[in-house]
């Protein structure tokens, strides 16, 4: 069995998303447990393109070992020393240069020759070589590219040191079968591509980026690129958890293996949804809440009398969590922390001293706390930046014949702050009386509520996107059992995000 690397571009390209903005520790937070998950590549952002992903690159550059850190840059030289710049403190740094190759690319968006771009590209990675011997050169819009050209262009870039090349599929378009065979005709027709390590890329705007990543496998390719729930630019990328168990799973028709921990997989799932505030759709293979789940009476009867009838996996084999104490007002400080661990929270005791009381007072108004309930309760923690302003109390007002009216106190450095405002409904009103005190007024570009556990008194997650007047948009999440205090919560989540934001970059509010 030969390995397949696995190359997490979840902090670069699925940061890409439409609606996603991560801080530097959040991703900070994304990379540790990449790590723990076993990725051999991290590519940790693209740090050209703002201060503040130069700054995340470098964090999780000197904070995150054992694993190889990269970071994007076109084919230019003021990108590549600021990626060196901001990796040359890790511990396995990686240069990662592109550009494109494609016709269409070449015409409409570069307005370069063919000889131009093979000229630029070797410069690039000569370039980047200067830095680091970990150079991994990619060819933008490799699949819709003429095939003879991009021979040539990956020939010379190998020649010039790069020891990984990357073949994506940009936008989606390639067939599997076609795919496959693209990949076979590189490696046949590039006598030099045994210096280098062959990667793909694909994207799934056709639905096909796992099998395409596959089917390159089957045929010579040793790295792909991946996410954390198929994230990522449009449609998004390649499925980490997917390829993974695919090859895991499949080993009588794809003898390869990963270094992958499976059993972080939930858990890292979990963490990339909660942290972007993108929901994982239930159906989603993995990871899904029904991917393990049976409803048809004639599952249930089959996987009752054995589990295979029906399930491919194990869910524990992923880390789907299988509750083993019950959990409720009634127990200890110790079931807290075992069960704690299980879940993938190892904490320190001042932490686990501050969780035991959440975890108390949730429990009071709860009659059984489930692991789900532990898990909304742990995100909220691990994310959380300065509070700069919290909750104290909220009082509402409202009928079906008279106007919402909300009043809102919120401290600040132990100063209590107060304000009323009339709204559309409750949350509005809420929300108006939080930017009165906070002097803030941000654009709400998304506000949903989901059901995080389920019965009478569940917990209601709300997950809000804000945006400044710099058109930053941060995400924020509040939990509760009522839904109007997780309004509240989630708000002032990216009030205080925004504020932190301000403070780190110095600009004004």
């Amino acid at each position: 069995m030969e390995r397949v690397r696995i190359f997490d571009t979840t902090l670069r390209d699925g940061e890409q998303s439409p609606g996603v903005s991560l801080n530097a520790m959040e991703k900070l937070q994304i990379a540790r447990q990449l790590q723990k998950l076993g990725v051999d590549v991290i590519e940790a952002g693209f740090p050209i393109t703002s201060p503040g992903d130069k700054e995340a690159v470098s964090l999780i550059a000197r904070e995150v070992k054992g694993v190889v850190v990269a970071a994007l840059a076109r084919a230019s030289a003021l990108d590549i020393e600021t990626a060196w710049e901001a990796i040359k403190e890790a511990e396995s740094p990686r240069i990662h240069t592109f550009i494109a190759t494609s016709d269409i690319h070449l015409k409409y968006k570069l307005k370069m020759d063919r000889e131009t771009v093979i000229e630029r590209a070797v410069a690039a990675v000569k370039l980047a070589k200067k830095f680091t011997a970990d150079v991994e050169f990619s060819a933008e819009d490799a699949s819709r590219s003429d095939l003879d050209f991009l021979c040539r262009v990956v020939e010379a870039a190998v020649k010039a040191g790069a020891t990984t090349i990357n073949i994506p599929d940009t936008v989606g378009y390639a067939e599997p079968e076609e795919f496959g065979e693209f990949i076979r005709k590189i490696l046949e027709k590039v006598p030099v591509m045994d210096r280098a390590v062959l990667s793909v890329h694909c994207h799934d705007d056709l639905g096909l980026a796992v099998a395409n990543s596959l089917a390159a496998i089957k045929n010579g390719a040793r790295q792909v690129e991946c996410t954390i729930n198929g994230i990522g630019e449009r449609a998004g990328n390649c499925s980490l958890e997917e390829i993974v168990m695919a090859l895991y799973t499949r080993k009588d028709v794809l003898p390869f293996y990963t270094g992958i921990k499976t059993e972080e997989i939930y858990r890292t799932s979990k963490l990339v949804s909660n942290l972007t505030g993108m929901p994982v759709q239930p159906n989603k293979a993995i990871v899904g809440k029904n991917a393990f789940s049976h409803e048809s009476g004639i599952h249930q009867d089959g996987v009752l009398k054995e589990r295979t009838t029906y399930e491919i996996m194990n869910p524990r084999l992923v880390g789907i969590p299988e509750s083993r104490l019950v959990l409720g007002k009634h127990s200890g400080r110790h079931a807290l922390k075992e069960r704690l661990l299980e879940l993938g929270y190892e904490l320190t005791e001042e932490q686990l001293n501050e969780a035991f009381v959440k975890f108390k007072a949730l429990a009071d108004k709860k009659k059984e706390v489930t692991d789900q309930d532990l898990e909304a309760m742990m995100e909220e923690e691990i994310r959380k930046v300065p509070e700069t302003y919290s909750l104290e109390y909220f009082h509402i007002s409202t009928g079906s014949t008279i106007i919402p009216t909300a009043t809102v106190g919120l401290l600040k450095e132990g100063e209590k702050l107060e304000e009323a405002a009339t709204g559309d409904g409750p949350v509005d009103a809420i929300y108006k009386a939080i930017n009165k005190i906070t002097g803030l007024a941000p654009v709400l570009e998304q506000y949903s509520i989901n059901a995080v556990t389920s019965g009478e008194d569940a917990l209601g997650e709300v997950v809000v996107k804000l945006k400044n007047g710099f058109g930053k948009i941060v995400t924020g999440r509040g939990v509760s059992t009522d839904i109007l205090e997780a309004s509240a919560k989630a708000y002032l989540n990216g009030i205080n995000k925004l504020l932190f934001d301000y403070q780190m970059k110095g600009e004004k509010q």
